[in-house]
């Protein structure tokens, strides 16, 4: 398994559309593809917005279909992060 720890990448505050996709492009999406499961670590991450969420899984989302999210893990959110992070998944949802 992959793990991602966010904190490393982004800071305290995960903003960032840009670092957001090239997360995706260059980590999770290639392990993926190999059949490999994902944890996304938000240790350290007191906050993010909904457009750095939306860029970080939303494409992959659309790509794999939502059965996806069985081989992508967060761990370590607190309840604003895991909000949005539901907010983004039923929002792609939405969109099948």
């Amino acid at each position: 398994m992959n793990s991602i720890k966010l904190f490393k990448l982004v800071g305290n505050f995960a903003e960032n559309k840009d670092i957001a996709r090239d997360i995706r492009i260059k980590k999770i999406i290639p392990a993926i593809e190999k059949g490999e499961e994902v944890t996304l670590d938000f240790e350290g991450v007191n906050s993010a917005t909904q457009s750095f969420v939306h860029a970080l899984i939303s494409d992959i989302i659309r790509k794999f279909g939502v059965d996806i999210l069985d081989k992508i893990y967060f761990k370590n959110c607190d309840e604003t992060i895991k909000k949005i992070i539901n907010i983004v998944v039923e929002y792609m949802q939405e969109m099948d």
